[in-house]
């Protein structure tokens, strides 16, 4: 089972993920801010983290940046979940150290297609 870390702070986003993730057979942690998702995947080392962008407290670009820079959860592949579709958020979270980039609404068999090829 694939253990994944998903950061959303939208309750309807991150429920609708959660089911349909489980459904699928992942083992799911769930975050609301960036500063959880750096504390859970520290603590739950998943394969792979579904980072919202857009956060409290501290926002997915910088939770994703301190995630590349420790050597605890380096190597674990981040991947960018925003409304944002400009080409500029799109470089900017791979720049971030995001793997991969999906845009809201998610189009869930390609979410999990490049889960899939980018997991730890």
């Amino acid at each position: 089972m694939t253990k994944v870390l998903l950061v959303e702070d939208n309750e309807m986003n991150r429920d609708m993920l959660l089911r349909r993730l489980q459904r699928k057979g992942y083992e799911v942690i769930t975050a609301l801010d960036g500063e959880e998702a750096i504390q859970f995947a520290k603590l739950h080392q998943p394969e792979v983290v579904l980072m919202d962008m857009s956060l409290p407290v501290l926002d997915g670009w910088e939770a994703t940046r301190r995630l590349k820079a420790d050597p605890a959860t380096r190597g674990i592949p981040v991947i960018a979940l925003t409304a944002h579709a400009l080409p500029a958020e799109r470089d900017r979270a791979l720049d971030a150290g995001c793997v991969a980039f999906e845009t809201k609404p998610i189009d869930f068999p390609k979410l999990l297609s490049v889960m899939e090829s980018v997991k730890k």
